[in-house]
């Protein structure tokens, strides 16, 4: 199971790769060259880590994913409601809503997963939270 956390600097990197996959692994570190200021053994020491972290894999001079984005992202979230509140869904939402009011529009995308969980149809929903999530 990949390690579903990472450091800022670590999201970056991974966003080049992600971005640009398939990537030539000389084109990614001139792409972490002039993104993040690393030379070529800072650039190696990230991959490395992040593929023994089974997210990213290095073959043939070539970087994939093993994780898409959109799936490490569900994982990541997944991993925090398990520790943080016991896998309770019902638990995180309430305390994201606290007694902060939610907008119709965020209130009506919730009811909206809901069913679409419900029914197993898949819901018109950005995986990362969209504008509305981020408030």
């Amino acid at each position: 199971m990949p390690d579903y956390r990472l450091a800022e600097v670590e999201t970056k990197f991974a966003d080049l790769i992600w971005d640009n996959e398939p990537i030539n692994s000389g084109e990614l570190v001139r792409l972490a060259e002039k993104a993040l200021n690393w030379k070529k053994p800072t650039t190696y020491t990230m991959l490395r880590r992040l593929c023994a972290r089974g997210i990213f894999k290095s073959e043939n001079a070539v970087v994939t994913s093993l994780l898409k984005r959109e799936a490490f992202f569900a994982g990541e979230g997944r991993a925090f409601i398990d520790n943080r509140f016991g896998g309770s869904v019902p638990a995180f939402i309430a305390s994201l809503v606290g007694s902060a009011r939610l907008s119709d529009t965020q209130a009506d995308e919730l009811i909206a997963l809901i069913q679409a969980h419900k029914t197993g149809s898949p819901a018109n929903s950005d995986s990362r939270g969209g504008k509305e999530g981020k408030s």
